[in-house]
């Protein structure tokens, strides 16, 4: 693509994207959004850019291996803190066991924040793996055959 008022709005547009994102992520807990909502808009940042820039460029931006290391890693937060939880006595993802002397139940909300975190890793890694693999494939048939 060499469409230079698309390319520059893309770079001006991901940094905020990615912003968002971390908004979205953290914010959670207190109104919409989460985990999966962040993971998704943190992907679209990087889908746009490959839409402008090409799918190469992009998978040296975010390589295939660091989204395979980002599912498992996510998964593992998300387990991690269940597993910890229990390893605190209580049950899994009682979050209460990481802060038990609180009154305000502070371990809730820490709890909340890693497994969402977990969750918005998962889910971004998730959905640019799909992208890549949808978008790298060959087609089936040739374009005369259409």
């Amino acid at each position: 693509m060499e469409h230079l008022i698309l390319k520059v709005t893309t770079k001006l547009l991901f940094g905020p994207i990615i912003l968002f994102a971390l908004y979205v992520q953290f914010h959670g807990d207190y109104g919409p959004g989460g985990g999966f909502q962040a993971g998704v808009i943190f992907a679209v940042a990087f889908i746009l850019h490959a839409f402008c820039f090409g799918l190469d460029a992009t998978k040296k931006a975010m390589p295939q291996r660091a989204l395979t290391i980002a599912m498992a890693a996510g998964v593992l937060i998300y387990a991690g803190v269940g597993v910890a939880t229990m390893l605190l006595g209580a049950g899994f993802l009682s979050y209460d066991a990481i802060d038990p002397d609180s009154t305000h139940h502070a371990g809730q909300h820490y709890g909340i924040l890693i497994v969402e975190w977990g969750v918005g890793v998962a889910v971004a890694a998730t959905m640019l793996t799909i992208f890549y693999h949808f978008t790298g494939r060959e087609p089936d048939i040739d374009p005369e055959d259409w």
